[in-house]
């Protein structure tokens, strides 16, 4: 279908930075790049926009949300709300099957590079699904589909401040973060477990950030 085929593709080329944060996303343009009618384009952008992959201005058509957003960050507290108690109760309630996806999950996420070059600058397409299906593997020993389900809108929504955490902290350790998580968690330990979680998903925050963006501490 015309409309899917051109959502993917302004999907990927917001997601590898082919378009910075804040740029306007100009339905004309884009129908004339695309080669297809602007019902399809508005038709599309319309879908990024409940991805949280751009934004719908009053006025001004659309645009990709800004690097340091209020929404990042209150994205991050209501994971940090939600995720936490989800991964003490799949520590407490998972069972062997968990524990073996929970490894396979980290294994593969550890043997993906973070980064193709084909793919632009930012994490390339096979990593973040492999880092969405080590986190929700982490998740799933809870047994709640309702919370699973919060976690699969709130993982949509903050892909793209992912992909620019990844971006503006190239120095940071995300390997050895996923490692802490899968250890805490197969050694049963919610605590360490939610700690390294918490860790995790504030320093995502933290790289955009106001400060960050501007350059001050």
């Amino acid at each position: 279908m015309l409309s899917e085929q051109v959502h993917a593709r302004l999907r990927a080329a917001i997601l590898h930075g082919a378009h910075a944060p804040g740029d306007a996303l100009k339905p004309q343009e884009l129908a004339k790049e695309q080669g297809v009618s602007l019902a399809v384009v508005r038709e599309a952008l319309v879908r990024l926009v409940g991805e949280g992959l751009a934004d719908r201005l009053p006025n001004r058509g659309f645009a990709v949300p800004a690097f340091s957003d209020r929404r990042w960050q209150e994205l991050t507290e209501a994971r940090l709300t939600v995720e936490e108690p989800m991964l003490r109760m799949s520590v407490q309630r998972g069972d062997v099957e968990w524990e073996a996806r929970v490894r396979a999950a980290h294994h593969r996420l550890a043997r993906t590079p973070a980064f193709a070059p084909e793919e632009g600058e930012y994490y390339s397409d096979a990593w973040a699904e492999a880092h969405r299906a080590f986190h929700r593997t982490l998740l799933e020993g809870c047994g709640n589909s309702v919370l699973l389900d919060t976690f699969d809108r709130m993982w949509t929504a903050s892909e793209l401040a992912r992909r620019w955490s990844g971006h503006s902290t190239p120095h940071r350790s995300s390997a050895d973060e996923h490692r802490r998580l899968e250890e805490a968690a197969l050694t049963r330990d919610p605590a360490a477990a939610a700690a390294a979680l918490v860790r995790h998903l504030s320093l995502t925050a933290a790289a955009l950030s106001p400060e960050s963006a501007t350059g001050t501490s």
